[in-house]
Order: C-alpha cells, then structure tokens, then sequence
C-alpha cells in the first residue's frame, strides 16, 4: 500500500504554499536580527533595541490570538489574506522609516502579520494533514528556514554594510506578493470547515500586550521608583489575560496541552533571547559586522532544519512514540549551547569569540530543532474538532509572550547594569544567563509529559 505524502496531489500545493509563507516571514525575522544594531544606531534608538524585537513578538501575540478566534468563526481564507496584507504594510513602512518611533510601529505591523499568519498555517496543518503526515509537514515548517538561514542574516549583513537597510525591507517585499499570489487559493477551501459560536474577544491579548509593554518599559527604568511602579502595575495588568488566553494548569506543567504550552514558551524563550543577545554582544561589544554576525544567526537556522528532518524521520518510523524523548534531547542540547555562549562577551580573542558564537547557536538551533515540531505534533493529537484555532492559537502564545518578556527583561538588566556602574559584557553575561535558566526550567516542565503523550491521541 502506498503511503501518503505532502507531495502528493491532495497536499501539494497546499505545502507549497506554506513553504512560500514561512519563507518570507522567516527572512524579514532573520534579517532584522542580523541589522538591529545597525538600524538602531542609524535611527537615535539604541535605548529602544530591545523594542525592535518585543514589539514584534507582543502584535504576534495579539495576531494569533485573535487570528485563532476568527478562524474557528469563519475559517482561514479571509484572515490569511489580511494578514498577508498588514504584514506587507509594516515592511514598506519599515523601509521608510525616518525615526525609531516609526519603525517600531511597523514592527508592529510586521508582528500582527506574521502571527496572524502563522496561525492560519498551524490550522491548515491541522484540518488538512494527518497526525502521521503532521510530523513531515512540520519538518518542512522548519526547513523553510533553510534558504533564509542560509542566506538570510549574511545577505542582509551584506546589504547593512555596503549599502543601507533598508533595502533588506524592499528585498523581502516581493516574497510577500508571490505567497498571496500561490497560496490564497489553498485557503479558500477552509472557509467553512469549521464553526464557532464563542464570542470574539479581543481584549485579553491587546491587554496581555499592553500589561507586558507596561512591565517591560518599566523594568528599563529601574532602579529608579517610577520605574518599579510602572513594572508592578505592567504586572498586574498582564496576570488576568494570561490566564485567560493560556490552557489550565500551564503555570503548574500539567500533563497534556498545559505541560507542552509550558516547557515550549520557556524554550523558545531562551532561544531567541539568546539569539538576539549574542547579536549583540558581536556586534556592539567585540567589535564584528553585522554581516559576521549574521553567520551565527545562519548556522542556528541550519541546524535548526536539520533537526527538525531527523525529528520527522524518528517520528515516522516509531509512529510518534519517542516524542517525549526528543523533546528532551533537544532541550539538553540546548543547554550545552547557551551555557557556551554566556560568557561570549568577556572572550577577548576575536577569532576564538566567532568560533564559540558560530558553536553555541548550532547546538542550540539543533536542539530547538528537535525539540519545536516535536511539542506542536503533541498538541495537534490532543485538539478538538471546531478548536483546531484555539490549539494553534495556544501554540503562538508560547512563541510570542514568553519571548517577549525574555529579551524584555533581558535588555533591562543590561540597562539595569550599565546604570549602576557595571559593564555592559556584564549586563549581557547577565540575561544570557536568564536564557540558560529558561531551558532548564523548560525540560522540567517536559519532564512532566510522561503522561498522557501518546501519538495520535
């Protein structure tokens, strides 16, 4: 008997067309990494670095929440397709940019996009793809990262350096036009597979965004008293919608959805908090250009697709037993990779700074790598039907808010440092550090997935 396959007339298309998205999306989040320094420096905004990357992850998280809602109201078709267009409008905006201020507000945009779009893909996977085809496609999720890793963060290091970034923007504009060209059509079937007759509520993300802005802003002011109000109010304001928009028991590492939504926002946390970090410590401290910088950021992606295709060979052959383990494995990779590039600020040896950079996010992509698809295949075997959004939305709220708050309160405690007389090798040392704390937090959490982990439940 033949067995399904992706590629097969039924899914062709539909996984192109996912390809194409990502890919684009992808690109834009690779490139800014690499040319936040740059872009910073150029626009009076070095105070506001860490904005470049919150803002984004807090519209991601308004996007996907919301996004989720409507697509278990409607379907995915028309939300695809605005998304598509925000996320097109932030990138021209991006270009265009006169101040700081300006960008962050397109990074706005860019981040509702991308979210928005993300979710619409995870509910594709998740109506159209079998839980033994799920782990394949969620290999591909990944491995569109393969060509903007590859070339992504060095061509926009290229493009910083010899010419301005904003180019980078103008470069990944066309991808945004050809992905709503392919793949709208993949869509439109989905407007009627599912149906929804909660509410829409839109207030708990903008204020779960809105509390953490707060907090975060806040925790930059310190140790200064306004600064500590302003950081306990963002707190208080953030507690209620989170426990509105996160599954039971996340807080506790339940077993089941509550455990994966856990273990996966601390991980994906100390991923990209430790990305955007060692960016920085390349490039504002040892002295590198944003386009040797970029090489790191390249070799996590790399690595990161390549784990993620030995994760969906494993699965296929133990028919997603071993999922547990995986995810496991890959967390304890990445703690060897973080725990090597904390002190990467304090080496001295320029030469031996890039090895230990260009190392350090190798292991942790290929842990991620084995770890990301693995936790969204669990998810998937536990949804519903007519929850399919809600599942995928829970998903995007692991990826976005926790990150958010990583390299939030990551950037505080530099600046935090810096004011009271520290260097800033210490106050990067420092949240890198965090970084390291989230992912042993993190395998906790997984470790609490004994129960109940069973494919295609």
């Amino acid at each position: 008997m033949k067995r399904e396959s992706i590629w097969g007339p039924n899914y062709r298309a539909l996984t192109i067309g996912i390809i194409l998205v990502v890919t684009a999306a992808a690109f834009e989040g690779l490139a800014v990494t690499t040319i936040a320094p740059a872009l910073a420096k150029e626009l009076n905004g070095e105070s506001l670095y860490g904005w470049v990357f919150s803002t984004y992850l807090l519209a991601q998280l308004i996007g996907t929440v919301i996004t989720g809602q409507l697509v278990d109201r409607s379907g995915a078709a028309k939300p695809f397709v605005f998304s598509l267009i925000i996320f097109g409008i932030g990138i021209v905006l991006a270009a265009l940019s006169p101040n700081m201020i300006v960008f962050i507000i397109s990074r706005f945009l860019q981040g509702y996009g991308a979210g928005a779009l993300v979710n619409c893909v995870y509910t594709a996977i998740t109506l159209r793809y079998s839980d033994s085809l799920r782990p394949q496609i969620l290999a591909v999720f990944s491995s569109a990262y393969i060509l903007p890793g590859l070339i992504g963060p060095y061509v926009a290091g290229v493009i910083t350096e010899q010419l301005d970034w904003r180019y980078v923007f103008w470069l990944i504009l066309p991808f945004v036009f050809i992905s709503a060209l392919l793949t709208t059509p993949s869509f439109r079937g989905m407007n009627t597979a599912l149906k929804s007759a909660q509410k829409l509520r839109v207030v708990p993300p903008v204020l779960l965004a809105v509390g953490t802005g707060i907090m975060i802003t806040g925790l930059g002011m310190m140790p200064h008293l306004y600064g500590i109000l302003l950081a306990v109010v963002g707190l208080i304001t953030l507690v209620i919608p989170l426990r509105q928009l996160i599954p039971e028991g996340t807080f506790t590492a339940r077993s089941g959805i509550p455990a994966i939504v856990a273990s996966r926002g601390l991980f994906v946390a100390a991923y990209s908090g430790t990305q955007t970090y060692l960016v920085l410590a390349l490039t504002s401290v040892l002295g590198f250009t944003a386009d040797t910088a970029g090489l790191a950021v390249a070799s996590a992606a790399i690595s990161w697709s390549i784990a993620a295709n030995l994760q969906a060979q494993r699965d296929k052959r133990d028919n997603g037993a071993g999922r547990k383990r995986r995810i496991l494995v890959g967390l304890s990779f990445m703690i060897i990779g973080v725990s090597a590039a904390a002190p990467l600020a304090f080496i001295q040896d320029s030469g031996t700074a890039l090895v230990v950079a260009i190392a350090s996010q190798i292991i942790v992509g290929f842990g991620i790598g084995l770890a990301h698809p693995t936790s969204a295949a669990i998810a998937f075997s536990y949804s519903k039907s007519g929850e399919e959004g809600k599942v995928s939305a829970d998903l995007a709220v692991a990826d976005t808010f926790t990150p958010a708050i990583s390299i939030g309160v990551a950037g505080a405690l530099i600046t935090i440092t810096e004011t009271t007389g520290f260097s800033t090798e210490l106050g990067i040392t420092v949240s890198l550090a965090m970084q390291l704390l989230l992912v042993i937090v993190g395998i906790v959490a997984a470790v609490k997935l004994s129960r109940g982990v069973l494919a295609g439940k």
